[in-house]
């Protein structure tokens, strides 16, 4: 894909494999860590980020490449969604959901970025 060798290559990527591990790190937290409902949903949702990102990158065409974006666009929103649950139960403080909404809108507007790049070239 455009100028990257691999997904690997890309910020959005590696942007998105850091939020991984800070999601995994709060969610280890004393309360959050026994709600498992929401602990195990938010780490779904972190870790499917980078997954689709890979698997758009490794999939034959453009189209299919853009679909596995959006999907990984779309686990943006919820992992926010997530973590602003994860706060109002006080499993995390405000300055953890600041740090982690800036990245994971700057994953998500990479993305857009991204995809419509694609799309002109389709």
């Amino acid at each position: 894909m455009a100028g990257y060798k691999s997904f690997e290559d890309t910020e959005m990527w590696q942007i998105s494999m850091e939020v991984c591990t800070s999601v995994y790190d709060v969610s280890k937290q004393k309360d959050f860590e026994k709600d498992f409902a929401l602990r195990d949903q938010i780490r779904r949702s972190a870790i499917s980020i980078p997954s689709n990102i890979a698997e758009g990158f490794d999939r034959s065409g453009k189209r299919q490449t853009i679909y596995f974006l959006y999907i990984a666009k779309g686990s943006c929103g919820e992992l926010i969604t997530q973590l602003m649950i994860a706060r109002n139960l006080n499993y995390i403080t405000n300055d953890q959901l600041d740090l982690l909404k800036i990245k994971i809108d700057s994953i998500s507007k990479q993305i857009r970025g991204y995809v419509k790049y694609l799309e002109s070239k389709i």
